[in-house]
């Protein structure tokens, strides 16, 4: 089982980037933000991701029909519309709710951004990426915050895991371990924990990646080896555990617990 999880890793640098510029309190997250993604190509896709995650409410834009008709075949996107008018009705209801959302405008970003800056619509969150386009520096000088892909703090790990049959039953269950493992402090990773798989869909659906402190980390791995031990996970699960360059691979199976490094 191969545990490379490169759009995963790339939607939780975003989260992690996002929650520190939101200054989030982890129960609401971004929530009554307004999140400008721009494009809605792969890096915009993973953008919007990452803010339904963190609870932003999301607004992209693309000309091309392929990939507005991918955003909402996959789930990226709750609307597609036609003008910045439609999306900003939908748009306001989240925010006012604080609940996520994501529509995307079936325009080219520039005359969405322009007819944006004529309207005085100014995003709460910009990404770095845009941060070179003109108009979207317009809105940084109006007061947008900027932010950027996060990497893991020193005293954090990123842990991926995945099981060798059977998901959508015993995914569930370890994602629950995982849970009582982290420390009610670990409010972005309990966030992330509860609300990636839904909105990472299919990438997700036999993939885990946890962004958490290094003794939750060592709890879960326990744990998730005892309940394979006992019988209570009847699958072999694979977890490997990466710290700045160093990588440790853990097989769990219901007939032998190895360990790789």
């Amino acid at each position: 089982m191969e545990l490379d999880f490169p759009m995963i890793a790339e939607v939780d640098r975003l989260y992690a980037g996002l929650m520190l510029c939101a200054g989030s309190d982890g129960e609401s997250g971004a929530g009554g933000k307004l999140l400008y993604a721009g494009e809605l190509d792969a890096d915009g896709r993973a953008l919007v991701v990452a803010g339904n995650i963190a609870g932003a409410a999301s607004l992209a834009a693309t000309a091309d029909a392929l990939a507005q008709k991918q955003a909402i075949r996959d789930g990226t996107a709750d609307f597609l519309v036609t003008s910045l008018d439609e999306a900003l009705r939908i748009l306001k209801n989240q925010v006012r709710k604080h609940e996520a959302g994501a529509v995307c405008v079936a325009l080219a970003p520039e005359t969405v951004q322009r007819q944006m800056l004529e309207i005085g619509v100014l995003p709460d969150l910009l990404p770095a990426r845009l941060a070179s386009d003109h108009q979207c520096a317009a809105f940084i000088r109006q007061g947008s915050r900027r932010f950027d892909l996060a990497e893991p703090a020193a005293d954090e790990v990123v842990l991926t895991w995945g099981v060798g049959a059977a998901p959508a039953r015993w995914l569930p269950m370890l994602d629950a371990v995982a849970l009582d493992c982290l420390n009610p402090a670990e409010f972005s990773a309990r966030r992330w924990l509860r609300l990636a798989p839904r909105y990472l869909g299919r990438t997700a659906q036999n993939l885990r990646l946890l962004r958490c402190g290094r003794a939750s980390a060592a709890r879960f791995i326990e744990q998730a080896r005892e309940n394979v031990e006992c019988g209570k996970i009847q699958v072999p699960v694979e977890m490997q555990l990466n710290s700045g360059d160093r990588s440790e691979l853990y097989l769990f199976s219901p007939q032998a617990v190895r360990r790789f490094e």
